[in-house]
């Protein structure tokens, strides 16, 4: 009983010189909320020690794309998958959510061919058209001095 006393005399004590009591704290505070992710997402993984890839296009949320690329690299037998692209599409012309990330329609991954023992090098870039990002793609892959191709393609 001494202590129940106690708080009521500690939320009295409060109440009194103006500070927040106990029964203030129960009210919400206002917490920000994120602006909505707005277009059509897409996401490319890559496993570099087995060369394994995974992708995914179409959802409605980065994280759902990005979640869907590695459950498919992994299920092809990635070891360590991690993503290495993610862009999106305006699901509407009207859409740009103002948080900066681009409207990138299409995403390429690039592998170059095995040397020495070395890694097999690669790249993934993301453009707004399937072109554009199969060249900047190509071009970070051949800096290696290695002959790349396109592995894989995916425009939302």
């Amino acid at each position: 009983m001494r202590f129940r006393s106690s708080i009521a005399a500690i939320g009295m004590l409060l109440a009194s010189t103006g500070h927040p009591s106990a029964a203030d704290l129960s009210t919400e505070a206002e917490v920000p909320v994120p602006p909505p992710e707005r277009g059509i997402w897409a996401a490319i993984a890559y496993s570099t020690p087995d060369e394994k890839h995974g992708f995914f296009w179409g959802a409605d949320k980065r994280q759902e794309a990005m979640d869907i690329a590695l459950k498919h690299c992994e299920r092809d037998g990635g070891s360590k998958c991690v993503v290495v692209s993610v862009f999106r599409n305006h699901r509407h012309w009207d859409d740009d959510d103002n948080t900066g990330f681009p409207y990138y329609h299409c995403g390429v991954l690039a592998i170059g061919k095995q040397e020495n023992n070395r890694i097999t090098p690669w790249s993934a870039n993301s453009a707004p058209t399937r072109q554009e990002a199969e060249d900047l793609a190509l071009k970070a892959c051949g800096r290696s001095g290695s002959q790349c191709k396109v592995r894989e393609w995916v425009c939302t």
